[in-house]
């Protein structure tokens, strides 16, 4: 079996961080108009208010949590002397306290998306769909936190970091580092990178879009409606 770990956890990165970076450029540069999230908060207003927060929030805090965790070198880490089971314990506690909080979003939008007519009505195969993956993928890194609880060592969880930090040097090889751990971690790993696959035909895109300079910016924003002049 190692060749099949080869190549989910050797070459699929690859292929889902391609068509992840060249997706999303296509679709921006031939698609604008389909680059938002396509908002129905007309409809259902209070459980999209709790169900996009809670998702929001607890996704950036575990992207985040993510990031820093598995693409920091462990040397940084041992140079400020965090230990890899209290690095361990926090990621548990830290990721764990986000994940419901996203998981409980996610599935307050899936029931609303799903359960109201009029949004169904309105919703594509990918906004559904989009929705019950992440459903799933939260599911299984909340499910993975037992199984973390077995290896307090934080053994196991240097190998994630080893091998994140070999995929993006190009190093796919570094799938051997996780052949032996346990199948729901490489599930959610596979799911994790096929979410990174179909980001650029979903609704995900808007993410990429975040209007982060509004913090920074002077002033009011100025609407004015626009009214036909006599004679035209």
């Amino acid at each position: 079996m190692s060749w099949l770990n080869t190549v989910f956890f050797g070459w699929y990165p690859y292929v889902a961080l391609t068509v992840f970076a060249l997706g999303s450029l296509l679709r921006f540069d031939h698609s604008q108009y389909t680059w938002r999230s396509g908002s129905s908060q007309l409809l259902r207003r209070k459980q999209l208010m709790w169900g996009s927060n809670l998702f929001h929030v607890g996704i950036l805090c575990i992207l985040g949590g993510h990031f820093v965790g598995l693409l920091t070198p462990v040397a940084v880490f041992d140079a400020f002397g965090i230990s890899h089971s209290f690095k361990q314990g926090l990621a548990m506690t830290f990721g764990g306290i986000a994940g419901i909080a996203c998981w409980i979003g996610v599935a307050l939008l899936a029931h609303r998306r799903l359960k109201d007519p009029r949004i169904l009505a309105t919703s594509s195969v990918g906004d559904i769909g989009i929705l019950l993956l992440l459903w799933a993928q939260l599911t299984l890194g909340l499910l993975s936190i037992p199984v973390s609880a077995m290896h307090m060592d934080g053994h196991e969880m240097v190998k994630f970091m080893n091998w994140a930090q070999g995929i993006v040097t190009l190093q796919p090889s570094s799938a051997g580092l996780i052949a032996d751990v346990n199948p729901i971690f490489k599930l959610h790993i596979f799911l994790g990178l096929t979410i990174f696959l179909v980001f650029p035909f979903t609704r995900l895109v808007h993410v990429l879009s975040a209007p982060v300079w509004y913090l920074g910016r002077q002033g009011y924003q100025v609407v004015r409606t626009t009214r036909p002049v006599a004679g035209e």
